[in-house]
This record gives structure tokens, sequence and C-alpha cells, in this order.
């Protein structure tokens, strides 16, 4: 039976999950001694097998570490005072009338500086108590 023919609620292997998300076996194994909240079951000779909840934990570490642009002690401050939860993503609440440019010629920089406040937003609610 394929991986994509599981069921929703199917527990998936390492090999199955590193490939869902796109990254190697052992960084999945690497997460486990940084992100105590993942703990998948361990069946004999330490095969892994995720429940839907660690899955859900992976995809959400995945997602923070990859896409949003967090550091693994980043990640590690908002799952403990977050209680496991991801942050919101929230808009910007409004752009800035000029932004700042370093560039004084017409070339383009190559960074988004709207992306860059936002991130700089979204850190900044993240670490607010």
């Amino acid at each position: 039976m394929a991986t994509a023919e599981k069921a929703p609620g199917a527990l998936k292997t390492i090999g199955e999950l590193s490939h869902e998300l796109g990254v190697a076996q052992h960084i999945l194994r690497y997460w486990e001694t940084k992100f105590p909240q993942l703990r998948p079951m361990q069946r004999a000779g330490n095969r892994r097998y995720y429940r839907p909840a660690d899955i859900e934990l992976a995809r959400r570490i995945h997602r923070l570490l990859n896409e949003e642009g967090y550091t693994v002690r980043g990640v590690q401050k908002l799952l403990r005072e977050k209680g496991g939860q991801a942050p919101e993503l929230q808009p910007p609440a409004t752009a800035p009338e000029a932004p700042p440019t370093a560039v004084t010629h017409d070339e383009p920089s190559g960074v988004d500086v709207f992306r860059l406040i936002a991130l700089r937003n979204r850190l900044a609610d993240a670490l607010e108590p």
C-alpha cells in the first residue's frame, strides 16, 4: 500500500514523513533531539512510527524553519511559550509610506523590504510576553 493510499489517521514511518516534508530522515531524528514535543512511537529495532499529532507538529516545525525563517532556538521558544501551537500568521498592519532603501542605483537589490518588515513584525509579536 503506497503512502498516498493511507488513511488520514494512519501512522507514518520516518521514511514516509521525510518524503512528505521533503527533508532527509536524519533531519527528523535531529528535530526529535531538539524538540521534546516531537516523540514518535518506537518499535523493535528503533523503527519510528509518527502519530497524526507528531505529523502535524513536524509539519509545523518544517514550516517555521524553512518557510517562515525561524531558527531552531526560535522555534523551541515558540513551542515552549505557545504550548506547541503555531503562531498565527498575520498580514502586516500597514505598509510604511516610504520603504527604506540602501541601494541608490536603478538595479534591483534582490531584497524584498516589505517581506522583511512583515517578518520582523511577526517575530516581534511572537516574542512579546
